[in-house]
């Protein structure tokens, strides 16, 4: 039943995908010419529409607190707690002037036709069960934010699936003070309804997008670096009560 129940938004996704592949060739060609602006520019185009697309469609009422905090230009970290599948496209609508690749477990390669593009908006994949290959990937995500592509990451390591919020990885937040980035904590509720609350993807509900002010990590202490990821699951979490309690 759940699978039956499952088909119209899956339809749904994939009628959606257009606003994605669109914009492939000009993807490739900034790529390849190392116009990494460009690139940028095209990503965010596929984006932000790919997302907005979603958010219309599904009728999911996005309501976006805090957009004076985003600075005016990249790279960035943003950091968000992760309730469920609905926070990629929820993202992606809301950061609208941002190119946001994402961290995302290597699992998601294999999903049919999304796969692909998952990795060609400079997102990075991730084997959690393979710590080297785990650092490997860091690393990666930290050279594409040299070449000023920002980066969106889940410190959970895992949907939460409702309200809760998990320990965020002490060592999540190494891809903004290595190269000494902004960090942009967000706090997201209401992503979970898409699909983890009924098991079957449903529309029509509510999201709050909580967006707290930049962190900037160049110059800090080895000791305020290690302590980041658990200064910034506080302000997740305390946004994220904020957020529950409206």
């Amino acid at each position: 039943m759940k699978i039956i129940r499952n088909i119209p938004m899956a339809i749904e996704f994939m009628s959606a995908l257009p606003e994605l592949t669109k914009h492939k060739k000009n993807i490739y060609k900034y790529r390849d010419l190392e116009d990494f602006e460009k690139e940028r520019e095209y990503i965010l185009k596929a984006t932000s529409t790919w997302g907005k697309r979603l958010i219309r469609d599904l009728n999911i009422n996005l309501n976006i607190i805090g957009k004076e905090n985003l600075p005016e230009k990249g790279p960035v970290v943003f950091v968000a707690n992760h309730q469920g599948y609905g926070d990629i496209p929820v993202c992606c609508a809301a950061l609208d002037k941002f190119q946001t690749g994402f961290i995302a477990k290597s699992s998601l390669q294999k999903l049919p036709f999304y796969g692909e593009w998952i990795q060609n908006i400079r997102s990075v994949m991730i084997d959690r069960g393979d710590p080297r290959e785990s650092l490997r990937a860091i690393e990666t995500a930290i050279s594409y934010i040299h070449q000023g592509f920002s980066i969106v990451v889940f410190p959970e390591g895992h949907r939460s699936k409702g309200h809760e919020i998990g320990e965020f990885k002490k060592g999540s937040l190494r891809l903004a003070t290595k190269p000494g980035v902004p960090v942009i904590p967000i706090s997201i509720n209401g992503t979970y309804k898409l699909f983890e609350e009924k098991g079957y993807m449903q529309g029509n509900f509510n999201v709050d997008f909580l967006i707290h002010p930049a962190i900037e990590t160049a110059g800090m202490s080895r000791s305020e670096a290690s302590n980041l990821a658990a200064s910034v699951e506080q302000i997740v979490r305390k946004g994220l009560e904020e957020l529950k309690s409206r």
